[in-house]
C-alpha cells in the first residue's frame, strides 16, 4: 500500500476562529452556503488518499465535521468554512 502525496487538505492550520463549538458558515458565497456548529477537527493531516498500484483505495479525508442547523452533518476542508 502506498500513501499518495496528492495531498487535498494536509498541512492546513486552522482558519480564525475556527474550533469545535465554534459557529461557522461553509460553502460561503455559493448558493450551498450553510450555517451550523463544529463537532470534531480531525486535525490538519488527514487529507492524503491511499492508493495501491493506480487504484484510489479511499479519497482525501475532510478536516471539519460541522452539523449544520438544519440537522445535516457535513464534512468540509478549512478553505470551505469561515468562523461567524
Amino acid at each position: 500500500m502506498v500513501m499518495s502525496d496528492k495531498a487535498d487538505s494536509g498541512g492546513e492550520s486552522a482558519p480564525d476562529g475556527v474550533a469545535v463549538t465554534a459557529r461557522v458558515c461553509v460553502y460561503p458565497s455559493t448558493e450551498r452556503e450553510a450555517h451550523g456548529v463544529v463537532v470534531d477537527d480531525f486535525g490538519d493531516g488527514v487529507g492524503i488518499p491511499v492508493e495501491i498500484g493506480s487504484n484510489v483505495i479511499a479519497g482525501p479525508a475532510r478536516r471539519w465535521a460541522v452539523m449544520l442547523d438544519d440537522d445535516n452533518l457535513v464534512f468540509v476542508d478549512s478553505h470551505q468554512l469561515v468562523a461567524e
